[in-house]
């Protein structure tokens, strides 16, 4: 199975044909399961100058950079994390689950997942 890289598709060519899975729907894929993962409040990504925008769940693809070369997926994942939560754990999770996602629902390998941490959320105290 050979796979190339052309105008942000992978290209994954079959003995029955071709399979083209698009970048962004590999990110949308990622980008569900860092929001699933308990501890995390919301995607957020990094803008110009460094500066994290919040983004709601309803971008999908939003808060999550893919690389893909050859047959592995790189991942940069920006997120949001609920005060009190343990960073490092839910880190971990988030890691576990886009490796597990991407990889059952397209085929690739997923090589490496950078978990960036934006920020912290703090509820506001319920009267």
């Amino acid at each position: 199975m050979a796979e190339n890289k052309s105008n942000d598709t992978v290209i994954r060519l079959e003995d029955q044909g071709s399979i083209h899975i698009s970048e962004d729907v590999v990110a949308s894929i990622a980008s569900l399961a860092a929001a699933e993962t308990e501890g995390v409040v919301m995607m957020a990504a990094s803008g110009a100058g460094g500066v994290a925008d919040l983004l709601g769940k309803k971008s999908l693809s939003r808060g999550v950079k893919i690389s893909i070369t050859e047959n592995a997926v790189s991942a940069d994942v920006y997120v949001m994390i609920k005060y009190g939560a343990a960073i490092p754990k839910v880190a971990v999770k988030i890691q576990e689950g886009i490796k597990s996602s991407v990889e059952s629902m397209t085929g690739l390998q997923v090589n490496d997942v950078h978990v960036h941490v934006g920020g912290v959320s703090f509820d506001k105290e319920k009267k």
